[in-house]
């Protein structure tokens, strides 16, 4: 291998070089299935912690931080022999089976881009620029300032169309991200803001979940969609689907009809789409970015050269349009890849992937939520607590799940978030 090699500082080895892009599900799941079968693995990203993205909203809404939710990387790779750098991917050169990173270049056998996805704003400039996003610990932290910023403003505010503005919450994307957003942002209102603000009506405050096409979690069976929006209407969340919103200039949101809604606080939750890595030719790509990929994971034109996970879509005749974009897909796509990589190695015929479906689940608020299970569909109190243990499990690490446990149970018992703090970067100038 080439000396440059060494500005990442990654020793030579007999064993073929695995590169992998990504600490998320697919990743960190490939990471940890190829070690002990004899490859050399170096993973790179932009954190040094893996994140588990389908609590983050909760951190948003003050109900765990951000620590529980999020594993050191160096942590889970001790004693693997796993090589991390915290390094961001700028170019890939194919035909020199080499990647270049803001840190340095690095060569590799075989290359895997588990990038993930970024917040799609449909090309709507302003929107990108005025509405609260939440793809990382950063977002979610910063929505949480943002709303109990705007309760503080509203207090020293005399007008009540003012006051209501920074009280009103607008929620975009009726998927699971927009729906469990806006049922604990109801269940805030209910339990905890009344306490927290006496000197404000609670009844000035609209939360509101905006969906462009006509029915909520379009991902899931209607009955889940019908139920969840029976549940959010139950908490007081004003629910509008067939309603793209037209425009949001930091004030006013304006709507299909040509009405309009004062509201400081929009979140946008309405899509997710792929970042286009240089190096990796046009015509690799398809719809919103995703790598196209064949049954192998190997994307379009290329031998060596993978993706799994959000940033990838497989068509076949079942997924016309491509596998959802969840976390198990990434998670069974890195258990087939790590096998036909050593397949690959030991020159044997490569195993096509397969999806199998385990269900989906969207939780509303206390003992509300639906689950659309491949032998059986449940709501209420059972699909509430089987969301919670599901998702309870997946985390990474025993302190963490004793942590959102502990969180939990707080919540439960006493109808309480006590992570309500406002933590403001102070300039030095």
């Amino acid at each position: 291998m080439s000396s440059e090699n060494y500005l990442l500082n990654i020793p030579e080895t007999a064993d073929l070089r695995v590169v992998i892009v990504g600490g998320g599900f697919g990743g960190l799941k490939l990471a940890l299935q190829l070690y002990k079968k004899k490859f050399q693995i170096v993973l790179l990203d932009k954190n040094n912690y893996h994140l588990f993205q389908p609590l983050l909203y909760q951190v948003a809404m003050s109900g765990l931080e951000p620590s529980a939710i999020s594993f050191p990387l160096r942590k889970v790779f001790q004693k693997t022999g796993i090589h991390y750098r915290m390094a961001e991917l700028e170019t890939v050169i194919p035909d020199k089976n080499e990647l270049i990173t803001d840190i340095g270049r690095l060569k590799y056998d075989y290359l895997i881009l588990a990038t993930g996805a970024k917040t799609n704003f449909f090309n709507q400039d302003k929107i990108e620029k005025y509405t609260l996003q939440m793809k990382s610990a950063p977002d979610a932290l910063y929505i949480r300032n943002r709303t109990l910023e705007n309760f503080e403003e509203a207090l020293n505010k005399s007008n009540e169309e003012e006051v209501k503005s920074y009280l009103n919450v607008a929620i975009i994307g009726g998927g699971p991200t927009g729906v469990e957003l806006a049922g604990a942002m109801a269940e805030m209102r209910t339990y905890v803001l009344p306490k927290d603000y006496p000197e404000l009506d609670m009844r000035n405050m609209k939360i509101m979940l905006f969906e462009a096409s006509p029915r909520l979690l379009a991902g899931m069976s209607e009955s889940a969609s019908i139920i969840v929006r029976k549940y959010l209407n139950k908490l007081g969340v004003e629910v509008f689907t067939s309603t793209p919103v037209q425009d949001y200039d930091g004030r006013t949101l304006w709507l299909p009809n040509g009405g309009s809604i004062n509201v400081k606080t929009v979140i946008w939750a309405a899509g997710i789409t792929s970042e286009r890595i240089n190096g990796i030719a046009i015509n690799a790509y398809g719809r919103n970015n995703r790598l196209l990929i064949n049954s192998f994971n190997q994307i379009q034109g290329y031998q060596n050269i993978f993706a799994l996970g959000d940033n990838s879509i497989m068509i076949d005749a079942l997924h016309p349009n491509g596998h959802p974009q969840v976390a198990q897909v990434a998670l069974q796509q890195a258990n087939y890849l790590a096998n036909n990589l050593k397949r690959i190695s030991q020159n044997k015929t490569l195993k096509p992937f397969h999806y199998i479906d385990k269900g989906s689940m969207a939780t509303v608020g206390r003992h509300l939520a639906v689950a659309d299970l491949p032998f059986a569909k449940f709501k209420g109190y059972f699909a509430w607590l089987l969301w919670s243990v599901v998702h309870l499990l997946s985390i990474v690490g025993v302190k963490n799940k004793l942590s959102v446990l502990l969180n939990w149970s707080w919540k439960y018992f006493t109808y309480d978030q006590s992570l309500r703090l406002l933590v403001k970067h102070k300039s030095k100038n």
